[in-house]
């Protein structure tokens, strides 16, 4: 079904939805609560793997994986928003 959380997805699932801006363009995308959790899971697990040393880091593996997931997720799911706040 498209906009539900897949069964691996261990983060918040939030009530509602709420305006998501692109802090490098500007540009803004409506999400809904289902968008907004998984937005909120790949940007939590971007910033995780900064702390944890990077991309090389042996810690950041399982986290990089996760977060592969949940891009993939989102680009099936709403390429759109995709494109505006992610790519």
């Amino acid at each position: 079904m498209k906009n539900k959380l897949p069964k691996w997805f261990k983060g918040e699932h939030y009530p509602k939805g709420d305006i998501v801006k692109n802090p490098f363009t500007g540009e803004s995308y409506e999400l809904s609560c289902t968008e907004l959790s998984m937005y909120d899971f790949i940007k939590g697990a971007e910033y995780t793997i900064h702390v944890k040393g990077g991309i090389f880091s042996e810690e950041s593996s399982i986290i990089q994986r996760e977060m592969a997931k949940g891009l993939d997720w989102f680009r099936k799911n709403n390429a759109k928003a995709y494109m505006v706040l992610l790519d």
